[in-house]
């Protein structure tokens, strides 16, 4: 499992209609091969940053199924137009314990 973490500023003003665009397309993201889960959360002392959380099957599976189809391109014409500047994305795996 991989756990994409994206960090996402949005414009000041903007977090509402962000958050909607978001709830419009989770099922896009969600729906997706190879995602087993997806989560936004949302600054408290930072209100305008967003954290989205998608695990993965594999990095693979993140760049083939989504990022390298029209899933992209649909999600990110609903919330890109909110961004303040490009979102930060990596890709994390478990550290045993």
């Amino acid at each position: 499992m991989v756990l994409e973490v994206a960090l996402i500023d949005v414009l000041p003003g903007h977090e509402d209609d962000f958050a909607a665009a978001y709830a419009e397309g989770h099922r896009v993201l969600a729906g997706t091969p190879g995602c087993r889960s997806v989560r936004m959360t949302r600054g408290i002392e930072s209100p305008t940053r967003f954290v989205l959380l998608v695990e993965w099957d594999s990095v693979e599976d993140h760049e083939r199924n989504f990022r390298a189809t029209d899933r992209f391109t649909t999600w990110r014409s609903l919330i890109g137009p909110h961004f303040a500047e490009p979102p930060v994305v990596e890709h994390f795996t478990d550290v045993p314990a």
